[in-house]
């Protein structure tokens, strides 16, 4: 596991370069994606390095790790729109090899893994990690050999995901996630964790023990991990 540890601005920056190198190499490599606040800088950066045109997703297929039960993709909250509006509208993607698992149709999520294993697996997966520990939506307790299915939300992540929404009861309470063991199928990972709120989690999956209690945690079992810090989410470190 390779640590890294920045200002936001810079690690935005860092890990956009990690995607340049790998579509360099791979032009059509897999994405793995991510949603919430934390990949918006790189998000950003990567918009910017194609309209650049030191990077192009021409050729890229991309799997989202979780979206809202719930949600359709015109839905403001939806991770489909989040995708849409922060990445996809603003590189060269095609929009048809983008996938987010569906919130209204979630019988698909036993098709997947399948979906994934068809397109050559995920080259790099881009993960945020919940003050529990939770990784895409796989909360404490989840089995290490999961693959994507529906979960129940814990009462805390509803409530740290309602700054997004009105009110904390308009905030689904399920959604359909990729399980530990599609993300640990990934050929590289990274992960990316911003403020001091993250600080004593980010201590726990790194230097804790591997356990459920923390998905994370099983991080330290990949081959190839990143992990990207400001110094307020690594001060315990």
């Amino acid at each position: 596991m390779k640590i890294i540890i920045d200002t936001e601005e810079n690690l935005a920056k860092r890990a956009a370069q990690r995607y340049v190198e790998l579509i360099k190499n791979k032009p059509n490599a897999v994405l793995g994606g991510a949603t919430g606040s934390t990949p918006l800088g790189l998000y950003a950066e990567l918009a910017r390095l194609c309209k650049a045109g030191e990077i192009s997703f021409k050729d890229v297929r991309t799997f989202n790790l979780d979206e809202y039960v719930g949600l359709d993709g015109s839905h403001d909250q939806s991770y489909r729109y989040f995708m849409n509006h922060n990445l996809f509208e603003h590189i060269d993607i095609d929009i048809n090899n983008t996938r987010v698992p569906s919130g209204i149709d979630t019988a698909a999520a036993a098709e997947y893994d399948k979906e994934i294993e068809a397109a050559g697996g995920i080259d790099l997966q881009l993960l945020g990690i919940g003050v529990d520990g939770h990784i895409g939506f796989d909360e404490p307790g989840t089995p290490w050999d999961s693959v994507t299915h529906v979960v129940e939300l814990e009462q805390n992540t509803r409530e740290v995901n309602s700054r997004f929404f009105n009110s904390i009861d308009e905030v689904p309470t399920h959604a359909v996630t990729m399980g530990i063991k599609t993300i640990m199928n990934a050929r590289s990972i990274i992960l990316m964790a911003i403020g001091s709120s993250k600080a004593e989690i980010v201590k726990k999956f790194i230097q804790g023990p591997v356990t459920t209690d923390v998905p994370a945690s099983i991080l330290q079992l990949h081959p190839f991990v990143e992990v990207y810090l400001d110094e307020k989410a690594a001060a315990l470190l």
